[in-house]
C-alpha cells in the first residue's frame, strides 16, 4: 500500500465564514483518532479569510477512503450544507 496525500480546499459563502471554520475544526479531533491517519491539519487563507485548506497524509488509499466515509465527514457535509461555495479535493501521491 503506498501513501497517499490529499489538500482540500473549501471556500466558505460570504457571512459563513466562523460557521464553517468552527464546523472544520469539529473534524480534527476524531480523525486524528482515525486508522491511517499521519498528517491532518487545517489552515486558514491570511488573505482570503474565507478559505480552509486541509493538509492530509495517510497510510494507503483505502485509509483515505475510509476517513471520507466516516460518520463525523458525513454529518459535516450534512452539517455545512448550504455554507460552502466550492470545495475541491486534490488526492496526491508521490513522484510519476
Amino acid at each position: 500500500m503506498a501513501e497517499v496525500s490529499a489538500v482540500a480546499i473549501s471556500v466558505a459563502k460570504p457571512g459563513c465564514e466562523e460557521k464553517l471554520a468552527d464546523a472544520l475544526e469539529g473534524l480534527l479531533a476524531p480523525t486524528h483518532q482515525e486508522q491511517g491517519m499521519l498528517q491532518y491539519e487545517m489552515y486558514r487563507d491570511m488573505r482570503e479569510p474565507r478559505c480552509f485548506v486541509f493538509i492530509e497524509r495517510w497510510e494507503s488509499e483505502e485509509t483515505f477512503d475510509n476517513h471520507c466515509s466516516s460518520p463525523h465527514v458525513t454529518a459535516y457535509l450534512k452539517k455545512v450544507d448550504g455554507w460552502v461555495e466550492s470545495n475541491k479535493i486534490h488526492v496526491l501521491r508521490k513522484g510519476m
